[in-house]
């Protein structure tokens, strides 16, 4: 498990353009994503689990240095025979990991009741059938359930000279609470969770941040941020965490 650095920074939208702009004589953009005029963008759903007391919540707001979050997370649109992952979303201080295993979306219900993987292609490593089953044992073991649906626009970028460190803007975020899981691909109900603003997320590992990527940070007078869509969704939600609990 590969521990990264992630620095957070929420920004007003009337600076992107110009953040853009500063960022990219250092960055090259993601391959992995649809590139359009010069920028990369994929949309990013993820539907995270929790305790019935909201112990990842409380974590989360109580500042808590070692956590963990339970999240399945898929890309873009559904189609027939899509994939999606499982993961397990660890924090460390100010150090983050993730444990992941994939998994058809079809068949999502089966894997989360019997830890049965199926991909459309390729095999299944060992090393993702443990992390299937690290996600199982915290899911059952705390009798966690879906809570959250968090869906947003993400622009993701290397760095030129060190592909170690990655740079999102994390756009239009949007969520609603208590979702099905086959609603990971739906876009009915959610509600911007930031309206005017994006994130800007900076990721490396031992090294410390790059000097131009610091030298920009502070030339936009950016503030570093625990900044978590989570929790956020609740705090901007009409139904608090606790009138949740009277329904139970």
């Amino acid at each position: 498990m590969k521990l990264r650095y992630e620095r957070k920074y929420l920004v007003n939208n009337e600076l992107l353009e110009a953040l853009r702009k500063r960022f990219m004589p250092f960055l090259v953009p993601d391959l992995n994503a649809d590139q359009t005029d010069s920028k990369s963008e994929y949309t990013v759903r993820s539907i995270y689990f929790d305790t019935p007391h909201f112990d990842s919540l409380s974590e989360k707001t109580e500042g808590l240095e070692n956590r963990l979050k339970l999240r399945i997370r898929g890309y873009n649109n559904y189609f027939s025979g899509c994939e999606v992952f499982l993961e397990i979303k660890r924090k460390f201080g100010n150090r983050v990991a993730k444990n992941r295993a994939l998994t058809m979306y079809d068949l999502l219900d089966k894997t989360l009741q019997t830890g049965q993987l199926k991909r459309s292609l390729g095999n299944i490593s060992e090393h993702m059938k443990d992390d299937a089953s690290r996600f199982l044992y915290h899911l059952h073991r705390d009798a966690q359930r879906a809570v959250n649906l968090v869906v947003y626009d993400r622009e993701p970028y290397h760095g030129k000279f060190d592909p170690g460190v990655r740079i999102t803007f994390d756009k239009n975020i949007r969520a609603s609470l208590f979702p099905d899981l086959n609603e990971l691909f739906s876009d009915i109900g959610l509600t911007h969770v930031w309206k005017d603003a994006f994130i800007l997320e900076v990721k490396y590992f031992e090294g410390g941040m790059p000097s131009w990527c610091k030298s920009i940070i502070q030339e936009f007078e950016l503030k570093h941020e625990a900044l978590s869509k989570y929790a956020a969704a609740f705090q901007h939600s009409e139904i608090s965490t606790y009138n949740y609990k009277l329904l139970q």
